[in-house]
């Protein structure tokens, strides 16, 4: 049995967690959202996220970014990007958005 991560959260994925609950267009976007976090705290390597360091930003203190997949072959399709930390057993999650 794998380790379980505790997800930390800044304040921008708080705000966009928050806009997707508070939108009742976006129920379904919500729910796979809430999907993801929970495969994340689980195991970053679950197949289905697809989850892949995203070498374009850093961490606020340098940590490796990655990204992991909300939905795929959807035009504009969600991300979470996260890194490992501060805290061993902890992920950050930076940002929930569609990718760039």
């Amino acid at each position: 049995m794998s380790a379980q991560f505790k997800l930390e959260f800044t304040d921008v994925a708080k705000e966009q967690i928050a806009a997707l609950r508070r939108d009742g267009h976006l129920e379904k976007k919500y729910k796979k959202v809430q999907r993801t976090l929970g495969r994340l705290q689980i195991n970053p390597a679950h197949p289905s996220l697809n989850s892949h360091k995203y070498d374009s930003i850093k961490g606020q203190n340098g940590e490796d970014v990655w990204d992991s997949y909300v939905e795929n072959n959807t035009p504009s399709a969600w991300r979470v990007f996260w890194h490992y930390g501060p805290a061993s057993g902890q992920i950050t999650i930076l940002i929930i958005t569609p990718h760039p």
